[in-house]
């Protein structure tokens, strides 16, 4: 009786040695993707903004999902950083004023209040959006390149993007029912947008600043004419 049982129990023990074996020796296979991806979330603003060109602090903003490929230069601290990405941006008017759905006679488009010239009344919001695909580059030190995760970084680089989508969103009240109403077309918007950056942090967090050289509108389709640039301030994550 007591062979028989030491017998099962052995059984047992090289079943569970055999398969402790098994589970240990399995690997999982992981894709190697070289390079990191990068969010920036930031607020936006303008310079020499139209008249009635009024937004709001935290609904103008700016999200960029960018894909970057840093290349050491030799065995120094520096890297050439290119990347590509897409870039989206929002301006929320607080005046609920949106531009017109056609130029003027003059080519321009204007700043209309919302819910008196399109006929939407009680409009709770009225928003512009831009949404682009990017190329940034940027050089970049870093105080530790063999350990990014912990070292002090700097970068300052250019970008250039293209317009992919523009509408004009207003979210109005009718009847007691919330209604949103999208118009897709550029507006105005510049169809390119280029200029400069900077960011400084350490590992994946950064504080970044971008500054758009190109105009928001193109030369003499924006309100009044305007030549407006925007900047934008925030944080980066970089997932290595």
């Amino acid at each position: 009786m007591i062979r028989s049982v030491a017998a099962v129990f052995l059984s047992i023990g090289v079943c569970l040695s055999v398969f402790g074996q098994e589970t240990t020796t399995k690997k999982v296979t992981r894709i190697n993707l070289p390079g990191s991806f990068l969010v920036d979330i930031g607020v936006n603003r303008g310079l020499s903004a139209p008249r009635d060109f009024d937004t709001g602090f935290w609904g103008s903003r700016t999200l960029n999902l960018y894909y970057q490929y840093p290349i050491r230069i030799a065995h120094s601290n520096f890297s050439l950083v290119p990347g590509m990405g897409l870039g989206f941006e929002r301006f929320k008017m607080t005046n609920n004023y949106t531009l017109t759905s056609k130029p003027g006679a003059d080519g321009t488009y204007g700043l209309v209040l919302a819910d008196t010239s399109i006929l939407y009344p009680g409009t709770k919001k009225s928003m512009i959006v831009a949404n682009y695909f990017d190329i940034p580059v940027e050089l970049r030190f870093d105080s530790r390149p063999d350990d990014i995760s912990r070292s002090f970084n700097l970068a300052v680089g250019g970008r250039f993007g293209v317009l992919l989508d523009s509408f004009t969103k207003i979210k109005y009240k009718q009847d007691g029912e919330t209604k949103i109403v999208k118009d897709k077309q550029d507006h105005g918007l510049n169809d390119i947008r280029y200029g400069f950056y900077t960011r400084i942090g350490i590992g994946g967090f950064n504080w970044f600043f971008m500054y758009n050289s190109s105009s928001l509108f193109k030369t003499d389709e924006g309100p009044n004419k305007t030549v407006m640039n925007t900047f934008t301030a925030g944080i980066s994550i970089n997932g290595f």
